[in-house]
């Protein structure tokens, strides 16, 4: 299966919060194969092994699991002893119990708390304290708790809403995407509702697997989990499959839907529910095999367009600028930070203003 990506701006904050630090991050880009520049421009982004490497090094640089963005630092080894304190929990309502109960006590954590509803449970994230910095907060703690609880029950926790108190970002469609549920921005706090019908489910992992799973911290986390796909995932799954011989433009809509067993209606109905489509989906998909190409190198531009189906390299290249706003070099190992970074520096020089810088450097 194509790897899912990561948007870049789940990472910008904290790459900026290093660099305010007085910290150089360019080694750790380099490291995780990331040009410099490609960090300030929306629609790039990255793979779950370049993320993974880059948040493990900011976080040696720091010396802080909260990048230096919080009142109070998150001394490394926070999280391991929060785990260690969950993981022999018997079911995730007392999971959700314990972490508030952590959140009370631990510097640089937001206050959290649970509110059961009729048929719900809504976690609420105080994040008042910290001020400016509230958006990466809000998106790593209810990110990470989310996660950390599907993974102890090794299933689905379907989630109802996401709530968020800053406003609407252009990259909207991202937050769904990981999310796979609703969101609303202006909230008037950071919140995340479940079904109460969850909270039962036994806690099926043993510290055996904790300590593996922080061992490879934070992949697992990033990566996205096929416990109980929902059918945003079926059908990326299958288009993914494809990939193995045959591009995923050459898997119709109707063989998806045969695939599911349902009919291609009741499929484009509930991915329309998902506020997606299977065109979208394919577009998705062939991003991702890109971009996981390029970061490996291991393919010409010529190779790599016709694998994905495309009729010549120039429409793959154009395809790519449309996905990601910057081309395909800029993803290579050492890309083309060197002439990205003299091309915005001759902009800045002349005043002149590019909202696509990148996709014009290439």
């Amino acid at each position: 299966m194509a790897g899912h990506t990561v948007a870049i701006h789940f990472v910008r904050s904290a790459v900026r919060a290093v660099e305010r630090r007085g910290i150089d991050v360019r080694p750790a880009l380099a490291k995780a194969g990331i040009a410099r520049s490609l960090i300030d421009y929306d629609r790039a982004r990255i793979t779950v092994e370049q993320a993974s490497t880059m948040i493990r090094d900011l976080w040696r640089l720091t010396g802080d699991e909260m990048f230096g963005i919080s009142p109070r630092p998150l001394p490394l080894g926070t999280f391991r002893m929060m785990a260690l304190g969950m993981i022999h929990q018997p079911d995730l309502a007392a999971v959700l119990d314990r972490c508030c109960e952590f959140s009370q006590v631990v510097p640089g954590m937001p206050d959290l708390r649970t509110r059961l509803g009729p048929g719900t449970c809504r976690i609420e994230a105080d994040v008042e304290k910290f001020g400016c910095c509230e958006t990466i907060i809000t998106d790593t703690v209810l990110f990470v708790l989310h996660r950390f609880a599907g993974w102890l029950a090794n299933s689905r926790v379907r989630l109802r809403l996401v709530e968020l108190p800053q406003p609407e970002p252009p990259y909207v469609q991202d937050y769904d995407l990981v999310y796979d549920a609703p969101v609303r921005f202006g909230a008037g706090c950071a919140a995340i509702t479940i079904d109460r019908d969850v909270l039962p489910a036994p806690i099926v992992r043993d510290e055996d697997d904790l300590l593996r799973f922080l061992g490879d911290a934070p992949a697992d986390l990033l990566a996205r989990r096929e416990y109980d796909s929902s059918i945003v995932d079926q059908v990326r799954r299958i288009l993914s499959f494809g990939l193995r011989g045959h591009s995923p433009s050459a898997v119709s809509s109707r063989e998806v839907a045969a695939r599911l067993s349902l009919s291609l209606q009741h499929v484009r109905r509930l991915l329309r529910e998902e506020g997606t489509s299977i065109s979208q989906l394919r577009e998705d998909v062939l991003r991702d095999a890109a971009i996981a190409s390029l970061v490996r190198g291991e393919e010409s531009i010529a190779a790599l367009s016709e694998r994905l189906g495309f009729s010549e390299p120039s429409a793959f290249r154009r395809a790519f600028r449309r996905w990601t706003g910057s081309p395909p070099g800029s993803y290579r190992p050492g890309g083309t930070e060197s002439a990205l970074a003299r091309k915005a520096q001759q902009r800045t020089e002349s005043g002149e203003v590019d909202t696509d810088g990148v996709e014009q450097a290439g």
